[in-house]
């Protein structure tokens, strides 16, 4: 949350020359509504169930650059589907997370106590992260543009 994947994946598809998609996006336009009403009027399962989907047709239909909601590999088949596909990993620490973002409410899972859930969050999922990983990108105290070029240094691609 708020580490930057919708900004530094748009960087990444220019500089790559190919097609950018967002899957909250795609959530979002598909429910007409956004993803804290999607919580809030539905639950956490019924949107991970959501989410899977969404992703899973992303994978299969896209072959650009695809920022995936932080959550998305909670799910064992998507870990699975990331297998083999270039995946970059943005990590930050909380101090980074609570200047970009300052944990506001908008975001569902750190509606109470912002700092220890992130932190729990962070815990919980971050092996997750690293196990689909193909490379792990610090994005603290770095502007987007330096994210990206580390991001395509590490994946040892060439701008288009």
């Amino acid at each position: 949350m708020g580490v930057g994947k919708s900004t530094v994946g748009q960087l990444l598809a220019e500089r790559l020359g190919v097609g950018y998609r967002d899957t909250d996006e795609d959530i979002v336009a598909g429910q007409g509504r956004t993803i804290a009403d999607i919580f809030v009027d539905e639950g956490e399962a019924a949107f991970r169930a959501l989410e899977k989907e969404t992703v899973h047709r992303a994978l299969a239909e896209h072959d650009g650059v695809l920022a995936l909601g932080g959550g998305a590999i909670l799910d064992a088949d998507t870990r699975g589907l990331l297998a083999g596909q270039r995946v970059v990993y943005l990590s930050m620490d909380v101090e980074e997370a609570v200047r970009r973002t300052g944990l506001n409410a908008a975001r569902p899972l750190l509606a109470v106590n912002p700092r220890r859930q992130w932190r729990e969050l962070m815990e919980a999922r971050r092996p997750l992260y690293e196990e689909v990983a193909t490379v792990v990108v610090a994005t603290d105290g770095r502007t987007p543009e330096e994210v990206t070029r580390a991001a395509l240094d590490a994946l040892e691609l060439k701008e288009a």
